[in-house]
């Protein structure tokens, strides 16, 4: 395989463009995961779907085991109808964890029995002639804002005529820009930008015909804002498993905009020692630039997929988001840089084959050697603290 693994910029663009004008809140991905799994098929893969609909798709290798997966997901925050107003309006509840602060003036898409309505989701108090400096006074949360609906309803009867009904899906607009300096700007990066990058991996690895040393599983998920994330879409061959997701440019982060963000711990402890080793040597084997972070408040498909017993090696890449989870930006580097790390992750050689028996001997088992560090105390070097 050559060093320089090219990544088709205008493909993965076209094809996050595509996911992105696809609603899929958690709970109503059936579309996403069509789109989804007819392009994989187009790059040659096996497809294959569990009940609900989470993907396997599988790029066979030289052998079968220890079988690598990577892992993104399809489904994105949203909102279900909790109750029909008196006033005509929409009452809220939140599909994954998300504030209300970002939802307020968001244009959205109302999935009920009779068809699609449109709306905005609007703070009780939207009116500037009404209410003046009470608007900037209110409260935020979910319970402070409702849902308008750009149709005759001017109290619950007209609701109900509308055929709108407790627990209908709300799937809120992502009002994407592509601009030209490289950045994206748009609602649900996280995590359709990570299903775009693995799109181009495989693309990439296609047109430039890399072959692998065991077969290639790309998952991909429906309920990871919900936290069930990679549950149920393994499969016993796979040994180690790499999640693509965001990674948060917030202060007291590490995360960036560009390049690749090696997480080295979430919410749920610290990822597998050798796997998140071999990645990041492998950025600096290929020239990929490379920050690790740390994530406090953050869970991923990896996390789910050990919490359902999976004994599986986890680690997580990130493309670095602003305002995660509200009007999100990223920057095209980052996308690129993980899409080339994928395809040269997928093509490495297996460093721990003991890997391939789920339960086997001591024989083979890895080791975390710790040395004494070389270090200069030597005061009179400039550089010296």
């Amino acid at each position: 395989m050559q060093e320089q693994i090219a990544i088709d910029a205008e493909y993965l663009t076209s094809r996050l463009k595509a996911l992105l004008a696809i609603p899929s809140p958690t709970g109503f991905t059936d579309e996403a995961v069509r789109y989804t799994a007819r392009e994989l098929e187009s790059l040659g893969l096996e497809v294959k779907l569990t009940r609900r609909g989470a993907i396997c798709a599988r790029r066979a290798g030289t052998v079968e085991r220890p079988a690598r997966g990577i892992v993104s997901h399809l489904d994105t925050l949203g909102a279900q109808v909790k109750a029909l107003k008196d006033n005509g309006r929409l009452e809220l509840v939140s599909i994954g964890h998300w504030s209300a602060r970002f939802a307020e003036g968001a244009r959205v898409s109302i999935f009920s029995t009779k068809g699609t309505y449109r709306g905005t989701i609007l703070p009780l108090k939207a009116s500037g002639h009404t209410f003046n400096d009470e608007i900037d006074t209110q409260p935020t949360g979910w319970q402070h804002v409702e849902l308008r609906i750009d149709a005759l309803a001017r109290d619950r009867k007209d609701i109900v005529q509308l055929g709108i009904d407790v627990g209908d899906i709300v799937a809120i607009n992502p009002q994407p820009e592509f601009l030209e300096n490289g950045y994206i700007v748009s609602r649900h990066l996280d995590d359709k930008a990570g299903v775009a990058v693995m799109l181009s991996a495989l693309e990439a690895m296609r047109r430039e015909g890399v072959e692998t040393p065991v077969d290639t599983y790309w998952l991909f998920t429906i309920g990871e804002e919900v936290g069930v994330g990679a549950s149920a879409a393994l499969v016993p061959d796979i040994a180690s498993l790499v999640a693509i997701d965001n990674g948060t440019t917030a202060p007291g982060q590490n995360s960036d905009e560009f390049g690749v963000t090696l997480a080295m711990a979430d919410q749920t402890g610290p990822f597998d020692y050798h796997l998140s080793k071999k990645l990041f040597e492998l950025c600096g084997q290929h020239g990929i630039r490379v920050q690790k972070d740390v994530f406090r408040y953050y869970r991923s498909d990896a996390a789910s997929a050990v919490e359902a017993g999976h004994d599986v090696r986890t680690a997580l890449l990130a493309f670095g988001v602003d305002a995660s989870h509200g009007y999100e930006r990223i920057h095209l580097h980052a996308l690129i840089s993980l899409a080339r790390l994928a395809v040269f992750y997928a093509a490495s050689e297996v460093q721990i084959e003991r890997d391939a028996e789920e339960i086997s001997g001591l024989r083979g088992f890895t080791r975390q050697r710790a040395k004494e560090a070389d270090q200069n105390l030597n005061t009179d070097e400039p550089d010296a603290p």
